[in-house]
């Protein structure tokens, strides 16, 4: 089920907070339990196993490695062996057939698979808490019901933020539910709606029509367009499920960390990623970065483990070599930016030309980046770069600008711009009565319009449900 459906917006969630407010408290996570696997059932119930197994293999690995203190390292792999085997199997099997083919010469057929939604999503949640019950930083869920809980919680189920056990351990034994938490959680959950629909999909609809063309057939001026329009996309797309996320989980109790901090101000792209994507960037780190020495073992072996994580980012992204090259792109720049110290960098120059200059710097690595991302073929990626930067011979260019972008497109490109900025990143603290008013107005007038657009679009699935 989509957060951005009707079924979604006007029956699901209101029979499942209606339900869950009149319940006593000790029958709230039942509810909560039975319409998250509800939720995740209503568009792939032959996939609900999956996820059921995978709760119940994280559950007695956990245990395993509580109650086998001197097997616990055997225990844990064999865990991690088994949620990676499902996403490695469902994810990137098919991907590996096709390069050994490429690379050997064979003839193997792939596989007829289709990658349940949300498995990247849970299988790291799932690995999180049983390595935090191995390091001893939570004490093991003996409840499966509390367990599966924390795993299938349809907020933030199928595409994060990625929630680590020790951050709602307590949240799920006890969590006091208030109308300011109801009030400021379906506010939340009206901004990300309205994100998705009014400029992610307005956006992506300018960008579809440009990277479904050949890159020769449009000048530069439509290819920065187009890479601009899917980067806005992107964000208000991923942010918007997140805000959505993070309001249904204050709606329901649950108080999520932040999944994004206005990435695209950003001077470095080390500064980016600290920005975009927060959980996952925090959980390579907790998992992978830190595991493998982090920054204590020297300087080659710290920019040796950033490549490693980013490598690790891009496949975990997708099954396709645009999104290895994608994060090694952005490994690259983390790993020079380490080299020269960005930190004492910007602590030396703080003139308000050198942090312009960072500015646009960033902003052009993650625009090239952006079209890695969305092109379906590295050819593709590098034959569209080139293009943005006059070095392709356009033979014919098959659409004038009108095209490609309307005067109602070019608003909300606007609109786009402004939001991305932390200019309104304060409006839900207005204290004073006229102000809260006027929000509220706007913010009815935003939830309306969305509404409307819901209603009147086809299937409009968020871009991270794919990874």
């Amino acid at each position: 089920m989509l957060f951005s459906t009707m079924t979604f917006v006007f029956m699901f969630l209101p029979i499942v907070l209606v339900l869950y407010l009149a319940a006593k408290k000790e029958l709230h996570n039942p509810i909560l339990l039975i319409s998250s696997i509800i939720f995740y059932a209503w568009g792939e119930p032959k996939y609900l196993a999956i996820m059921l197994l995978t709760i119940l293999i994280n559950w007695l690995g956990a245990i395993g490695v509580d109650k086998f203190k001197n097997h616990k390292k055997l225990v844990l792999a064999l865990t991690i062996i088994a949620n990676l085997g499902f996403l490695i199997y469902f994810k990137y099997f098919n991907f590996l057939i096709d390069n050994c083919n490429n690379i050997f010469h064979s003839h193997i057929d792939p596989l007829n698979i289709v990658m349940p939604i949300g498995i990247s999503f849970y299988t790291f949640q799932a690995l999180s808490y049983v390595v935090d019950v191995y390091r001893g930083d939570c004490n093991v869920q003996k409840d499966i019901y509390k367990l599966a809980l924390y795993i299938c919680l349809f907020p933030q189920l199928i595409a994060g933020p990625i929630v680590k056990y020790h951050d709602v351990a307590e949240q799920i034994d006890s969590r006091e539910v208030n109308f300011e938490k109801v009030d400021l959680g379906v506010k939340r959950f009206i901004i990300g709606l309205s994100k998705k629909m009014l400029i992610a999909n307005t956006m992506g609809a300018i960008a579809d029509k440009i990277f479904i063309q050949s890159p020769d057939t449009f000048s530069p001026l439509v290819a920065w367009i187009g890479s601009i329009a899917y980067t806005f996309q992107l964000y208000f797309d991923f942010s918007g499920y997140s805000d959505m996320a993070i309001g249904l989980g204050l709606i329901f109790g649950f108080k999520f960390l932040e999944n994004f901090n206005y990435p695209y101000i950003s001077k470095s792209i080390t500064e980016f990623w600290r920005r975009w994507h927060i959980s996952l960037s925090t959980w390579f780190k907790e998992y992978v970065y830190i595991p493998l020495g982090g920054n204590r073992k020297g300087k080659l072996k710290t920019l040796r483990n950033l490549g490693i994580v980013f490598l690790l980012t891009g496949i975990w992204h997708g099954a396709a070599w645009n999104f290895v090259v994608w994060g090694i792109w952005h490994g690259f720049f983390i790993i020079i930016e380490k080299i020269i110290n960005i930190k004492e960098f910007e602590q030396k120059h703080t003139q308000k030309w050198v942090r312009f200059l960072q500015h646009i710097y960033c902003i052009f690595a993650f625009l090239i980046g952006w079209v890695m991302f969305r092109s379906e073929t590295m050819s593709y990626a590098w034959q569209y770069i080139k293009n943005m930067f006059g070095l392709v011979r356009v033979h014919d260019i098959s659409y004038g600008m009108g095209y490609y972008i309307d005067n109602f497109e070019i608003i909300i490109f606007v609109c786009a711009i402004l939001c991305s900025m932390p200019l309104f990143n304060k409006l839900l603290e207005v204290k004073n009565k006229f102000g809260r008013t006027l929000i509220n107005i706007w913010l009815l007038i935003l939830f309306i319009l969305s509404a409307a657009t819901i209603a009147s679009s086809t299937y409009n699935p968020f871009i991270y449900f794919r990874f």
